[in-house]
């Protein structure tokens, strides 16, 4: 028996392959799905299962064009109503691989269909429990993604939540393996563990929503309090993950290398976003005029799925050289498939020959701690946990989730400068500012962490005497 987490940190994500006895099933894979298929060939198997633990709001997954390349099986749990062939699995089925078994375990609340696999080994027993949204190491599922569909509120939702916890996976064994769907950075729950494999004693020790002595009430309010609005793409993405896509192999085929020349023609005559993946220190200092900057070294794909509102927009890409084919790719991994292409040779062409150029001011962290004495105005745009957690006194939280909802408050004449936690968000807020007309926004270089190391004042401030005693 082979069990493999293919773990995506741009989208904390994993996928798993497992393989027993030339069998193998591939649970929640992604989008491009040939890794899984050259895996399976070099070791003489073949795809029998793609399990679905649920329609995915954060990515679309690779279940549709596996299928249609190898011929496996789709599985998803009780309640699901996808639009195309699909196995939708009774509470407690079994499915033979190889040597070993898999058993569905439908848990509802993240959504309805909601449910977790149950690996047996050529003994029979439980191995591992697959768990996708339903349990994370450190947290569990949010129940708000699915109230629309399910007709449900949040907190319906979340009761439901607690009864498939208790009665499917507490029971379970401590030292079964736990294999999640997600780790930190994810946006499907609040306090995930930077962890991506654990046990199920581990989680009903350290696991706030597996205390034993909860009760449903309180379960409710721990796993409601403090939700913030989802990424506005999610519901786009339950939507391509229900009734299907393209193959992501087609759409990269599809984008073109575009001359400078082409390049600012297509953008001048069409809709199009000009978006620049390249580093932030290298956006500052040079760019297209009016594109936005996402980098592609941070998590760059639910960036964009964030704060892009359109995932029909046709977008035109300026990368690192190397890098057009990947950046496609992760475009596609969460329903942008819209790429028309990139500009052919970097954005060095477009400066060698001598077209308009941008820039943005950056500032090191010594500097704004000079300027800060004259009252200077600065906003802080991590997330409100971050920004709670610890801030500059008197600053603002003005988050790059909401920074459509915080425009009125940035002025159009008088300097501002802007903070995230190393600079690759304030960056990209502002980006978005300078291609609105906001001309007067300073970037402040290495964020909070570079700030802590300054005598700038905040929410914990500890003096530095006091630090030396």
């Amino acid at each position: 028996m082979k069990i493999e987490q293919i773990y995506t940190g741009c989208l904390a994500q994993g996928a798993y392959y497992i393989e027993s006895n030339g069998e193998v099933a591939i649970i929640d894979p992604l989008r491009e799905v040939q890794s899984y298929i050259d895996s399976a060939s070099a070791n003489k198997s073949k795809i029998k299962y793609i399990f679905e633990t649920h329609f995915h709001a954060d990515f679309v997954s690779g279940h549709v064009t596996l299928s249609e390349k190898t011929g496996a099986l789709i599985v998803f749990g009780p309640m699901a109503n996808p639009s195309f062939k699909a196995h939708i699995a009774k509470d407690g089925e079994v499915f033979n691989l190889g040597n070993i078994t898999i058993t569905c375990l439908h848990t509802p609340g993240h959504t309805m269909e909601s449910s977790c696999y149950l690996l047996k080994d050529e003994n029979e027993k439980d191995h591992a429990l697959f768990s996708g949204d339903t349990l994370f190491l450190g947290d569990v599922g949010r129940p708000d993604l699915a109230q629309k569909a399910a007709h449900m509120t949040q907190e319906q939702l979340a009761g439901i939540l607690f009864d498939s916890l208790r009665a499917k996976v507490i029971p379970l064994s401590d030292d079964v393996i736990v294999y999640p769907a997600h780790g930190a950075g994810s946006a499907c729950g609040k306090n995930l563990s930077k962890e991506t494999v654990g046990s199920i004693g581990d989680q009903k020790a350290t696991n706030y929503a597996l205390r034993a002595d909860m009760t449903k009430e309180e379960f409710i309010e721990e796993v409601t309090d403090g939700l913030l609005p989802p990424p506005a793409y999610f519901p786009m993405n339950v939507k391509l993950n229900k009734e299907g896509y393209g193959d992501v192999e087609d759409i990269i085929k599809e984008a073109k290398a575009f001359d400078v020349k082409t390049f600012e023609i297509i953008a001048n005559e069409t809709d199009a976003l000009i978006l620049d993946v390249r580093k932030e220190e290298d956006f500052a200092t040079g760019h297209i005029p009016n594109s936005i900057f996402i980098g592609i070294h941070g998590a760059f794909a639910p960036w964009v799925g964030s704060l892009v509102l359109d995932n029909k927009q046709p977008i035109l890409l300026i990368t690192p050289l190397g890098k057009e084919e990947d950046a496609i790719k992760r475009l596609a991994r969460v329903g942008y498939d819209n790429t028309l292409g990139f500009l052919e040779g970097g954005f060095d062409s477009w400066k060698n020959a001598g077209q308009e150029l941008d820039t943005i001011v950056s500032v090191s962290a010594e500097i704004l701690e000079e300027k800060i004495k004259e009252n200077v105005l600065l906003f802080d745009v991590r997330k409100p946990g971050e920004y709670n957690a610890e801030h500059i006194i008197d600053v603002p939280s003005t988050p790059l989730d909401f920074i459509n909802d915080h425009l009125s408050e940035f002025p159009k004449e008088e300097n501002f400068y802007l903070h995230c936690a190393g600079g690759y968000r304030s960056m990209i807020a502002a980006s978005i500012l300078k291609s609105r007309g906001y001309h007067n926004v300073i970037d402040v270089k290495g964020g909070f962490a570079a700030i802590k190391k300054t005598g700038i004042k905040t929410t914990s401030y500890v003096c530095p005497s006091s630090q030396k005693q």
